[in-house]
C-alpha cells in the first residue's frame, strides 16, 4: 500500500510540472516580440509594396514639378505647417504632398539628382519584396550616393547662377559648388576635383588597372579567347548534366552483363574450391571500377558486327594475372595470348554492308560545251597578248616575252619583265589592263608563285563547262588511294582535276555571293566523297538552315548520315537541333579522345589499324571509328539567330576534332568579321572563296584581295595557307 501510494504522489507530481510548463510555454507565445514582429515575411512584404508605391509617387511628382515649378513656388514658400492649409490650389498632378516632397527634394536639397534617391528606394523594395538583391547593395549604394553629390555640384556649378533653372543642382548643389569655385579652387580646380572623382569611382568600384584602360591587342585576344573558353565550359557543364542519365544506364547495363558472363565462366571452371572464386569476381568487380567501359557512339549509325572468335578467352592463370595488372600490362597481356594461342583475322569494317556498291559515273551527266573552232582561240589570245603589250608599252612598261595558258574559263597569260621593272607598277595597271580588252574579272599575280614571270589571268569570251563527271573518272582522282578523304572540286586554269585530301586540310572555310556557285561546290565535295568512302567509313552531318540546298540527301540516310537519336531528320534545320548536334559532336569528340588515349594512339588511323588487327578489346568500349564530316549551310544565318551558342562548339571542334576524324566544311553568303570571328579563321587553313561584292569580303575569306574580280558561275580562288589557286568548280545538277 505504501509503494502505491509513494507512486501516485510521484505520478501527480509529473502531472503538475507538465501542466506548469505547458502553461509557461503558452505564455511565451503569447508574449509580443518587437523583434519577431520586424522579422515576420508578411511585415517585409507589405513594407516591400508600400516603399514600391511610395516610390512611384515621389517619381511622378517629380516629374510633374518640371511643367508646375513656378506656378507651386509661391505655395511651397509658406510654412509647412501652413502649406497644407492654402487656399490656392497646387498644380502638382500628386496634390499638396507631391507638391511639398518634390520641392523639398529638386529645389531645396540636391535638385534632379534627386532622382537617385528614388533608385535606392526601388531596390531596397524589390528585395523586401523578392527577398533578393538586384544589385550589390554596398557597391549599388555607394556608387549612388557619390552620384547624387556630383551630379548636383556639376548641375549647380552649371545653373547655379541663372535665374530659371537654378532648381537643377538644388540649393546644395549651389552653395557647395559655389563656395568651391568662387572662394577655394576656382573653376579649373572645381574642374580637375570632379574627373578625379569620377576617376576614383570608375576605378575603385570597376576594379580597374591601367591594363584594364589600356590593354595591347595581345592582352584583348588573350581575354575574348578566355571567355569563349569558359563559357564553353560552362555550356559542357550543362549538357554533360543532361546526359549523365544516358551515360550511366549504358554502365549499368553493360557492367550487369558483364559480371553474368564472368561469373558463369568461372562457375563452369572451378567447382570444388570456392574461396578462388571470390577472390576472382573481387579482382574483376576491382578492375571495372578502374576501368568502365565507355557508351556507344553519340549518333546513330550502321553498328560493327564482332566476327565469331573475335572475343579473347582466358583460362585461370591468364584471367588472375589480367585482373591484377594495370593498363599498360594489360594490353600486353591481351597481344601476347593472341600472338601465341589465337590467331584472329583482321577486322573488316566492309563486314555489315559487303554487298554496298559504290555509285558508278554513269549517273552523272556529260555536259556538251560549245565547240569553239582552234583557229579563233588562237587568234583570240594573240589579240589578247598584243593589246596587253600595247597597254603595258603605253605607260612605260617593256617586256621580254607573253605566253599563254588556257584554261576551261580563264586564260593565264605570263610575262616576263624587262630588267628595271618594278612589279608594283604592273599590278597598278590591273584596270587599265581590264578596260583595254574589255573584259571583266581580270586578275594580277604578281609575281608567280615559283617563278619569275607576273600572271594576268582574263576570262575567254566562250567559257566552258566542267562536268562533275570528268572530275571524279579522271586519273588523278581514281589513284588517289594515299588520300584518306579525297575530294574532287573543279580544273585549274591548266586544266589539270584539282583534287585534294580533306584531312590535310583539316577544315574548310567557304563563302560567296547569292548564285555564284557555293552550294554547287559544297554538292561537288560530297559527291567526290560518296564516290570514293564506304558507308563503315563515313558519316555526314547535314545543317541547311535554308531547308533546300541539302534536303536531297536524306535518301541515304540509312548509309551515310549520323543524327541523335531523338530527331526524326536526318538533315537539320532547326535552330536548337543544330546546338543540340554540335554539342554532341563535342561529346563523341571527348568520348573518341578517351578511347585513343586507353589505346595509347595519337589519331584515328593509328587506332583504326590497331582496332582491324584486333589488338584493342571491343567489350571495353572499343569500336572502328568512321570519320565523321560536318557540312553547315547558311552559317550566318544560325549565327544571328544563336549567335555563341553555335559560335562556341565550332570554335572547340575546328581547334581538337582532326585529330579523331571529325572534320567541318562550313558555307555562308555573308564573310563579314561578326560571322567569321578570328577564333574560327584561325583554325580553317583552308578557304574557299567565290565571287563577293566587295575587296574586304574577300580580305575576311582569304586574308587577301581578288575574290570580288572573279567572273561567277563556279570561277572560284581557293587557299591552302600559302597562295590561292584559281579553280573552275566542277558542275552537280539537280538531277544528279
Amino acid at each position: 500500500m505504501a509503494n502505491t501510494i509513494i507512486r501516485n504522489k510521484s505520478v501527480a507530481k509529473n502531472k503538475a510540472k507538465k501542466s506548469r510548463k505547458k502553461t509557461s510555454s503558452k505564455a511565451k507565445k503569447e508574449k509580443f516580440s518587437w523583434i519577431d514582429f520586424f522579422k515576420n515575411p508578411q511585415f517585409h512584404l507589405i513594407l516591400g509594396v508600400f516603399l514600391l508605391l511610395f516610390t512611384f509617387f515621389l517619381f511622378f511628382s517629380f516629374i510633374s514639378f518640371f511643367y508646375t515649378h513656378e506656378a507651386d513656388d509661391s505655395i511651397f514658400k509658406i510654412n509647412i505647417i501652413q502649406t497644407f492649409k492654402v487656399d490656392d490650389t497646387p498644380s502638382n498632378s500628386l496634390g499638396i504632398t507631391g507638391l511639398y516632397f518634390s520641392f523639398l527634394f529638386i529645389k531645396e536639397l540636391f535638385g534632379v539628382a534627386s532622382f537617385g534617391f528614388l533608385f535606392l528606394l526601388f531596390l531596397l523594395s524589390i528585395y523586401l519584396i523578392i527577398k533578393r538583391s538586384l544589385l550589390s547593395p554596398f557597391k549599388s549604394t555607394s556608387i549612388t550616393l557619390i552620384s547624387i553629390l556630383w551630379l548636383s555640384l556639376l548641375l549647380g556649378a552649371i545653373f547655379g547662377n541663372t535665374q530659371d533653372y537654378s532648381w537643377m543642382g538644388g540649393d546644395i548643389g549651389n552653395q557647395l559648388s559655389g563656395l568651391l569655385i568662387e572662394d577655394t579652387v576656382g573653376l579649373i580646380g572645381f574642374i580637375f576635383i570632379m574627373f578625379f572623382v569620377a576617376f576614383t569611382v570608375f576605378v575603385a568600384f570597376g576594379k580597374l588597372t591601367i591594363t584594364d584602360l589600356f590593354p595591347s591587342k595581345n592582352e584583348i585576344e588573350n581575354k575574348e579567347t578566355s571567355n569563349a573558353i569558359i563559357e564553353e565550359l560552362e555550356e559542357e557543364k550543362q549538357e554533360l548534366k543532361a546526359d549523365k542519365k544516358i551515360l550511366s544506364f549504358f554502365k549499368r547495363n553493360q557492367k550487369t552483363k558483364k559480371d553474368a558472363d564472368i561469373q558463369e565462366n568461372v562457375g563452369e571452371e572451378i567447382k570444388e574450391d570456392e574461396e578462388p572464386i571470390k577472390e576472382i569476381e573481387t579482382a574483376v568487380e576491382t578492375e571495372e571500377e578502374i576501368t568502365p567501359t565507355k557508351p556507344s557512339e553519340t549518333f546513330t549509325q550502321v553498328e560493327s558486327t564482332p566476327i565469331p572468335g573475335e572475343d579473347i578467352i582466358f583460362n585461370d592463370e591468364e584471367e588472375e594475372s589480367y585482373t591484377a595488372t594495370t593498363d599498360s600490362e594489360e594490353t600486353e597481356t591481351i597481344e601476347a595470348e593472341e600472338g601465341e594461342n589465337i590467331e584472329l583475322e583482321p577486322y573488316d569494317p566492309h563486314a555489315d554492308l559487303s554487298n554496298y556498291q559504290y555509285p558508278t559515273t554513269d549517273l552523272l551527266e556529260d555536259y556538251a560545251n560549245a565547240v569553239v573552232p582552234i583557229e579563233e582561240k588562237e587568234a583570240e589570245i594573240k589579240a589578247n597578248k598584243i593589246r596587253i603589250q600595247e597597254t603595258l608599252m603605253n605607260y612605260g612598261v617593256k617586256i621580254k616575252s607573253i605566253s599563254a595558258i588556257e584554261g576551261p574559263t580563264i586564260t593565264l597569260y605570263e610575262i616576263v619583265p624587262a630588267p628595271g621593272v618594278r612589279i608594283s607598277k604592273i599590278k597598278n595597271l590591273e584596270d587599265d589592263i581590264a578596260l583595254s580588252l574589255s573584259a571583266l574579272g581580270i586578275r594580277i599575280i604578281a609575281p608567280m608563285p615559283g617563278k619569275g614571270t607576273i600572271g594576268i589571268e582574263v576570262p575567254n569570251s566562250t567559257p566552258k563547262i566542267v562536268p562533275m563527271k570528268a572530275s571524279v573518272s579522271s586519273e588523278k582522282f581514281q589513284k588517289s588511294g594515299k588520300m584518306i578523304l579525297p575530294i574532287s572540286i573543279g580544273k585549274t586554269i591548266s586544266n589539270e582535276v584539282f583534287v585534294f585530301d580533306l584531312t590535310k586540310m583539316p577544315h574548310v572555310l567557304m563563302a560567296g555571293a547569292t548564285g555564284q556557285g557555293k552550294s554547287v561546290g559544297l554538292n561537288a565535295m560530297l559527291v567526290s566523297l560518296l564516290y570514293k568512302k564506304h558507308p563503315s567509313e563515313l558519316k555526314l552531318v547535314l545543317i541547311d538552315p535554308k531547308k533546300v540546298e541539302l534536303t536531297l540527301y536524306s535518301k541515304i540516310e540509312r548509309h551515310f548520315l549520323a543524327k541523335l537519336p531523338e530527331l526524326e531528320e536526318a538533315i537539320i534545320t532547326d535552330t536548337k537541333k543544330i546546338v543540340r548536334t554540335l554539342n554532341s559532336l563535342c561529346i563523341e569528340m571527348d568520348l573518341r579522345y578517351d578511347l585513343l588515349k586507353e589505346a595509347q594512339c595519337r589519331n584515328i588511323v593509328e587506332y583504326n589499324e590497331k582496332f582491324k588487327a584486333r589488338r584493342l578489346n571491343p567489350e571495353k568500349g572499343h569500336r572502328f571509328l568512321p570519320y565523321i564530316v560536318l557540312v553547315f549551310d547558311e552559317f550566318a544565318d544560325s549565327i544571328m539567330t544563336a549567335g555563341r551558342e553555335i559560335e562556341a562548339p565550332i570554335s572547340r571542334l575546328a581547334q581538337l576534332a582532326r585529330a579523331i576524324g571529325i572534320h567541318l566544311i562550313i558555307a555562308t553568303q555573308r564573310p563579314s568579321v561578326n560571322i567569321i570571328t578570328g577564333v574560327i579563321k584561325a583554325n580553317f587553313p583552308a578557304r574557299i572563296a567565290f565571287k563577293v561584292s566587295s575587296k574586304i569580303d574577300s580580305r575576311t575569306i582569304l586574308d587577301s584581295g581578288g575574290a570580288e574580280r572573279l567572273i561567277g558561275k563556279g570561277d572560284m580562288l581557293i587557299s591552302t595557307g600559302n597562295n590561292a589557286v584559281r579553280i573552275q568548280c566542277a558542275l552537280v545538277d539537280t538531277p544528279e
